[in-house]
């Protein structure tokens, strides 16, 4: 069984800029030595352009594939095909791309977009659609309902072996419709494993996003993930805040659930809801951990998007839970 890991890279703004570029190079050398797919690149109104960072991460590496997030909003097009063009015509290395509709609802505002949900998902197919013909080669006439091209060439061409992977959140109806429209991995946010709700209705393989700090002992694995995300109050009202603001439906999914978390259930969203991090972390032993893995492998998840790895040591005991989980479902 093939899984794809995707690490993700650190945010700008949780690193002075003096040392930022080494954070990047660190986090992508780690990703890589660890058996890494491709490293998540973030996007919004608070950080760095993800462009430079994913060329960052191409010079630090030798295969390792940055998944840049690809905000409508923020560019025409026509610019990320050139922008994954010129990348490979540099550096002869692939770009993947997370295609988003959505991002904090006040950077949107901000940018003069009141686009609501399911119409920024249907902008999202169209502007995808438009990317991913220039850079399979085609000329791109398109009259749509967001954006309008006649004859529109991209040069330089993409070499074919290097076409972008595509992954797009899934968690909403509107989501998954354009995910499958496009041809993009679908990405959700796992349900604790023993409900039902994580595979996308009608899909045979999906992506989850999802932390894990596994340890070869429970006790010492629980006290590493409350070092790294204390509880405080003031995270708790940042989220809730976050939360009265925000259209996305599985911001609104986890933020109604308990936290949970504890010996007897590895799954964890205390990080979650005190605005630590924007997903469920699974923490435990590594049998504990990989028994939790298993059951969302065994629903047809196939690409793991990762928290971003806090040390070389923590992605190996990742891949120590992911080769776990393999060997547990190879018959």
């Amino acid at each position: 069984m093939t899984i794809q890991l995707y690490s993700t890279c650190p945010q700008s703004k949780d690193v002075p800029a003096g040392r930022y570029r080494a954070a990047v190079t660190d986090v992508a050398r780690w990703s890589e030595e660890a058996g890494c797919t491709g490293m998540l690149v973030y996007t919004d109104n608070g950080l760095v352009d993800p462009w430079p960072v994913a060329q960052t991460v191409i010079e630090a590496t030798t295969s390792l594939a940055p998944l840049v997030a690809v905000q409508p909003v923020y560019m025409h097009p026509y610019t990320v095909a050139t922008q994954v063009s010129s990348l490979a015509y540099l550096h002869g290395r692939a770009v993947h791309l997370n295609m988003l509709a959505g991002g904090f609802r006040n950077d949107l505002l901000a940018l003069g977009d009141a686009t609501e949900h399911d119409r920024r998902y249907e902008r999202t197919t169209e502007y995808t659609h438009i990317v991913m013909d220039l850079l399979r080669g085609a000329t791109v006439t398109r009259a749509g309902e967001h954006y309008t091209v006649d004859r529109l060439r991209l040069d330089p061409p993409l070499p074919p072996e290097l076409l972008p992977e595509l992954l797009m959140s899934g968690s909403s109806p509107a989501g998954l419709a354009a995910a499958l429209e496009v041809g993009a991995t679908p990405v959700r946010y796992p349900e604790p494993p023993g409900e039902t709700g994580t595979r996308p209705d009608g899909v045979d393989r999906f992506g989850i996003r999802i932390g894990i700090i596994a340890r070869p002992r429970s006790a010492d694995a629980w006290e590493a993930a409350h070092a790294r995300f204390p509880a405080d109050r003031a995270g708790r009202i940042t989220h809730r805040v976050a939360m009265s603001v925000s259209d996305s439906h599985w911001h609104r999914q986890l933020s109604g659930r308990d936290a949970g978390g504890g010996p007897a259930d590895p799954y964890w969203l205390g990080p979650f809801q005190h605005y630590k991090t924007f997903c469920p972390y699974l923490v435990g032993d590594y049998d504990e951990v990989a028994a939790v893995l298993a059951r969302y492998l065994e629903q047809g998840a196939r690409t793991v998007v990762l928290d971003i790895p806090e040390s070389p040591a923590e992605l190996k005991h990742i891949g120590t839970v992911a080769d776990l989980a393999r060997e547990s479902l190879t018959p």
